[in-house]
């Protein structure tokens, strides 16, 4: 699923135009006549999945000015460029105060056009992600933090909201790494709880002589040990919300006392003579089937029905491929800020492999894959070079991995220098990559870097992007290249294909 870019522009011709740029980039483009049409459109249940809108301000009905206003008012936080016929610093000045990233002028370039909405995507996806780290260090998080493109997340969504609503037992199935802690926070940040104590537990990191004292706490002397009272995570809960995580791994003994507590809202205190009055709400988790451990004999069938009173399954990454591209723009963004990297965008061939990708380890495997990505990045675009793990395991993509591997120990050589022979085009009468022709004498610069030029379009088999960073070059620079040596560009399409206004030098 690629990024969607809402293009919104009266003028039949320029929306054409806009479309096979923005494919070419690797996007996704989303054709809005007017405003109108526009607003509409964003207020809607679509409206979630656009990572950017470039926006004409000259519109008969609706016209820019007015559509970044009713943005403004409606709360709606999506990046816009702007682009005008009549580029004067009045009206660009006007557009930037009602909300606008970026600028530019009519007809735009389409390597102007590419760098404006790489940058809007990267400083969107770094603002939204600031302000969500903020929210969490502060126990802030809410519903709206967990958007979703997906359908079947959406729903997931719906019933968190009804959950939030009531203090109503939740358990919220789904596999490791599905974010299921991140949902609880986000119920009990929009409900009535929001401003209350958040106690969250993981009930199979505790030893099991010791879930009992953790979670109902212990009188002083109680057992040897216990020197002093400790109160437990149910009294530490007690007007707010008590996060149970991995609960089909809490033991028999502790079971029945999670029972009555849930039943009558009282806690006995190990070495405690009288039980505790507690007021909590309950959102438990689990990875594991517990109608399957209940069968087993393992967790208790009367307890099993008191937590799954409102289930909340939470699919997997692989079920929801359309939150791949926002996730993994805001995981991006965030690491590069923190290693201090300009990466502003990944490339189109590897969000196709990523959203390709099963992800058994959910989120936070693409989170760790994007954090390796960002170390590994050399230029300001990701690309499959940056996921060697991932693409040694995609049909396609093992190219990639195997030329993000460590680079063997360069043997010593005898007679003429060659490099490596992966391209079989040379120069006729020659060596393969020979820096000698066959009259012993060296060939020509130009014949040699035309050689080097094949020989790297071959290896990262036509993507530019990937050969001029390995070249060391731009890609500006290449294609130039390209057309003075009468070489052909890479046949990848999107965003590796020539630029219109590069082509044209």
């Amino acid at each position: 699923m690629r990024t969607r870019i809402l293009v919104v522009d009266d003028d039949p011709v320029q929306r054409r135009l806009l479309d096979a740029m923005i494919r070419r980039f690797g996007y996704e483009p989303e054709l809005a006549e007017g405003g109108d049409q526009a607003l509409r459109l964003l207020e809607g249940p679509a409206g979630a999945g656009i990572g950017c809108v470039v926006l004409d301000l000259v519109m008969p009905d609706l016209d820019g000015l007015g559509l970044l206003g009713r943005l403004k008012e409606r709360g709606i936080d999506v990046p816009v460029i702007v682009q005008t016929a009549h580029g004067s610093i009045d009206t660009v000045i006007s557009a930037m105060r009602a909300g606008a990233v970026d600028f530019a002028v009519k007809p735009v370039g389409a390597e102007r056009l590419q760098v404006s909405l790489r940058n809007a995507l990267a400083g969107a996806a770094l603002a939204g992600e600031v302000k969500r780290l903020r929210r969490a260090a502060a126990d802030e998080i809410t519903l709206e933090d967990l958007a979703s493109s997906s359908a079947r997340m959406r729903t997931t969504l719906k019933l968190a909201e009804k959950a939030a609503a009531s203090d109503i037992p939740v358990l919220i199935e789904g596999e490791s790494g599905v974010g299921k802690e991140m949902l609880a926070r986000a119920i009990r940040g929009s409900g009535g709880r929001a401003d209350r104590p958040f106690v969250a537990v993981n009930c199979g990191a505790i030893p099991e002589m010791l879930v009992e004292s953790i979670l109902f706490g212990h009188e002083k002397g109680a057992f040897t040990g216990a020197t002093e009272r400790q109160p437990g995570k149910f009294v530490e809960a007690d007007g707010g919300t008590l996060f149970l995580d991995e609960i089909g791994e809490l033991p028999m003994e502790a079971q029945v006392k999670l029972l009555r507590a849930l039943q009558d809202g009282e806690i006995d205190a190990v070495g405690a003579r009288k039980a505790v009055k507690v007021d909590f709400r309950l959102i438990s988790a689990s990875n594991r089937d517990l109608a399957e451990l209940v069968r087993a004999g393992r967790f208790r069938e009367d307890l099993y029905y008191r937590l799954h009173i409102f289930p909340i399954t939470v699919p997997p990454l692989r079920e929801r491929k359309e939150d791949i591209p926002e996730l993994l723009r805001r995981f991006v963004a965030r690491f590069a800020a923190e290693e201090g990297k300009r990466v502003r965008a990944v490339s189109a061939e590897a969000m196709q492999m990523l959203t390709s990708f099963r992800w058994p380890g959910n989120v936070r495997q693409l989170e760790n894959a994007a954090f390796r990505a960002v170390v590994l990045a050399e230029t300001d675009e990701i690309g499959v070079g940056e996921f060697p793990q991932i693409a040694a395991q995609m049909p396609g993509f093992e190219a990639a991995a195997a030329t993000a591997a460590p680079a063997a120990e360069p043997k010593p050589v005898s007679g003429p220098l060659v490099l490596v022979p992966d391209s079989p085009a040379t120069a006729p009468g020659t060596e393969p990559h020979s820096f000698l022709g066959a009259d012993g004498h060296v060939r020509p610069l130009a014949e040699l870097e035309a050689d080097a030029i094949r020989l790297a379009i071959a290896r990262y088999r036509g993507r530019m992007t990937e050969v001029a960073r390995r070249l060391k070059i731009g890609r500006s620079t290449l294609y130039r290249k390209l057309k003075e040596l009468g070489l052909e560009a890479g046949a990848e399409g999107g965003p590796d294909s020539a630029p219109a206004d590069v082509a044209a030098e």
